[in-house]
C-alpha cells in the first residue's frame, strides 16, 4: 500500500476524502502542478478531512469478510438463475416451505426434465448454486479461525449480546470500522454509515431528504439486516440469554436497553403508519448508538489487555 511505502520512508501522510476536497466553481484548467498547489494550500488552511486508514491486522480481516460478501452474491446469483429455470418449466417449491433446506436440496436432486439438454442445464446450475454455497462456508470458515487471534475478538464478543448482531455481524462492522470509540459521538457515527438525513434549509425553511448514503456501504447494509430483528417484541429468550453468555455485564445491560428502546420504537412508528422500510433505517440509525456505546466501554480492557 502507497501509504505505508510513504511512512517507511520517514514521511507524513495523510489520506484524504476525494469527495470532500474543496472545489470552485470556475475552474476550468486542471493539470498534476495546479493539484498539487491546490492540494498543498488547502491542507495548511486546514480544508482537508483526512480519513482513517486501517492497520494490516485490519485490513486482512476486511479482505476475508468482504471476500465472503462477494462470494454470497455469487451464491444468490446461482441461485436465483435456478429457481428462474425452473419455473419456466413449471416445476414449483411450495410456498410454506423454506428452500434450500435438505428436503429442498433433496427435491432439487430428484428432478427430471422432459428433454437431455435441459437436464443438461438443471445439472449445471445446480453444480454452479453448490460450488457457490461451499465457497461461502469455506470463507466463514476460515473467519471463524481467524477471529480468536484477532485484536477486537473481545469487542466481538460483547456486541454480539445485541439483538440481530450475530458473530458474523459484528466481525463485519468491526472489520469495517475497525476501532469505533475513535468516533466522538453516536452522531459522529451515524453521519459516517450515512445513515443521517439530508438537509437542504435557508432561512426559517428546514427539508429533510432521504439519508445521505455516504460512508462504508457494507457496514450499513449490516446494519439495516441486524435492525429487522427489532420488529418483535422485547424479551429475552433462551437463544439471546445464550449468544450473550461471553459478553461482559455493561454489554449486556447495555444490550437489554437497546432492545426495549428499539422494540417500542419500531412498534410506535408502524403505528403511525410509517414504511417499514423507513422504519428499519431509522431503527438501524439509533442501533449504531448502541453499538458505538459498547465498543467505548470494552476499548480500555482491550487496550490494557493487549498492553
Amino acid at each position: 500500500m502507497l501509504y505505508r511505502q510513504i511512512l517507511a520512508c520517514g514521511h507524513d501522510c495523510q489520506v484524504v476524502a476525494p469527495s470532500l476536497i474543496p472545489k470552485t466553481p470556475g475552474e476550468r484548467v486542471k493539470t498534476d502542478r495546479r493539484d498539487a498547489l491546490k492540494l498543498a494550500r488547502l491542507l495548511r488552511s486546514g480544508d482537508l478531512t483526512a480519513v482513517w486508514v486501517p492497520g494490516e491486522e485490519q485490513e486482512q480481516m476486511r479482505d476475508l469478510s468482504r471476500a465472503r460478501d462477494d462470494m454470497k452474491a455469487q451464491e444468490r446469483k446461482a441461485r436465483q438463475q435456478l429457481n428462474a429455470f425452473l419455473l419456466r418449466h413449471g416445476h414449483h417449491w411450495p410456498r410454506d416451505k423454506s428452500r434450500w433446506t435438505p428436503a429442498h436440496e433433496s427435491w432439487l436432486s430428484g428432478l427430471k426434465m422432459e428433454q437431455p439438454w435441459q437436464q443438461v442445464v438443471l445439472e449445471e446450475y445446480l453444480q454452479a448454486e453448490r460450488a457457490a454455497s461451499q465457497r461461502v462456508a469455506q470463507l466463514t470458515d476460515h473467519l471463524m479461525r481467524a477471529l480468536p487471534e484477532w485484536s477486537l475478538a473481545p469487542v466481538v464478543d460483547s456486541l454480539i449480546a445485541l439483538r440481530g448482531v450475530d458473530k458474523l455481524a459484528a466481525i463485519v462492522l468491526l472489520a469495517e470500522l475497525g476501532d469505533i470509540s475513535r468516533f466522538d459521538s453516536p452522531r459522529q457515527l451515524m453521519a459516517f454509515l450515512g445513515l443521517v438525513p439530508s438537509e437542504h434549509s435557508s432561512g426559517g425553511r428546514r427539508r429533510q431528504g432521504a439519508i445521505t448514503l455516504t460512508g462504508n456501504a457494507h457496514a450499513r447494509r449490516m446494519l439495516i439486516e441486524s435492525a429487522w430483528s427489532y420488529r418483535f417484541p422485547a424479551r429475552q429468550t433462551k437463544h439471546l440469554k445464550g449468544k450473550a453468555r461471553g459478553a461482559s455485564e455493561t454489554a449486556q445491560q447495555i444490550a437489554w436497553k437497546a432492545q426495549t428502546r428499539l422494540c417500542g420504537r419500531y412498534r410506535t412508528l408502524t403505528r403511525a403508519s410509517k414504511n417499514t422500510k423507513l422504519v428499519c433505517v431509522a431503527i438501524a440509525r439509533e442501533l449504531a448508538g448502541f453499538i458505538w456505546d459498547i465498543v467505548r466501554q470494552e476499548m480500555p480492557r482491550v487496550a490494557a489487555k493487549a498492553a
